[in-house]
């Protein structure tokens, strides 16, 4: 019976099988395919073209000795912790305002989402204008009477990349209010109902009730938010080019200028394998214990 049920199973929803083909082909020859391309080259010496000339792990020895790179990473670092839970917490804040039907919900829902409108470049350049000590935040303050009041985060090797981070999280918390928002909507009014009869305050409802019901709200904000970190570059060039010196410097801006401003393509393409890395190390394990963990339970 089982060997019978088999060829049905294989040709039901056949047409959507067959449609999915190209898309299939298309993962498998552009993603999957230059993705290895990547990684073999970057055992190799090539510089303007790509070549064959294996060197082992020289080009990942080279990376991991460059001061600038390992900067790099140590913002990558900063900024993807500090993004995650300011756009979580801000977004799931902002959405748990909104979800109070208050008067001019849509007004107020499309100012904060506006951002997200915006491109990278014109965001950077914007907050690159804002934190300006000349005539920015600091220049207005200093205008109103406080003439020891300093705000330059860009100019500041020390806190540059948090001066990033604060035009990051103007664009992209608006997006998650939006995702957290639509979540908090489809919870059932049965349930607040209960909670309100049971005499259990809000504060605790949300963490307790609403929240672990949120989680595939959640886990898609995440994966949202992981994708932006990993491939952030065009705001810090819009803002900083790295700059002061190279204390703003990202892993995605290093692979660019290895690749097209110093043509060592086998750099570039070491730069990018370690991020490929690194975004296993962290998507592989959670992709066990989500899917692995409710096979087990079935």
């Amino acid at each position: 019976m089982a060997d019978a049920k088999r060829p049905n199973q294989l040709l039901r929803n056949l047409n959507a099988k067959v449609a999915a083909i190209p898309m299939v082909a298309t993962a498998l020859v552009v993603f999957v395919g230059c993705t290895i391309w990547t990684i073999v080259h970057s055992f190799t010496k090539s510089k303007l073209l790509p070549k064959t000339d294996f060197v082992g792990l020289d080009q990942y020895e080279r990376l991991w000795k460059t001061n600038k790179w390992l900067i790099s990473i140590e913002n990558l670092a900063i900024y993807g912790i500090c993004s995650l839970v300011l756009s979580i917490c801000i977004g799931f804040f902002l959405a748990t305002l909104l979800d109070q039907k208050i008067r001019f919900e849509n007004t107020i829902r499309t100012i904060i989402l506006y951002p997200f409108a915006l491109s990278f470049v014109v965001t950077g350049l914007t907050w690159q204008w804002i934190l300006n000590p000349d005539f920015g935040v600091q220049k207005i303050v200093r205008s109103l009477g406080w003439e020891s009041f300093a705000f330059d985060p860009l100019y500041n090797q020390d806190i540059v990349i948090y001066g990033i981070l604060i035009a990051a999280i103007w664009q992209g918390s608006g997006l998650i209010m939006v995702i957290m928002l639509a979540g908090l909507r489809g919870i059932d009014q049965e349930i607040w109902k209960a909670a309100r009869v049971d005499g259990i305050p809000k504060w605790k409802t949300y963490i307790f009730i609403v929240i672990p019901m949120m989680r595939p709200v959640f886990v898609t904000a995440l994966v949202l938010i992981t994708a932006g970190i990993v491939k952030v570059y065009d705001l810090v060039v819009a803002q900083t080019n790295g700059g002061p010196g190279i204390a703003s410097e990202v892993p995605a801006k290093y692979v660019i200028e290895s690749m097209f401003k110093n043509q060592n393509l086998g750099q570039a393409f070491a730069a990018s394998t370690m991020m490929l890395v690194t975004v296993l190390i962290i998507l592989v394990p959670y992709a066990y214990l989500e899917y692995g963990g409710k096979r087990r339970a079935k």
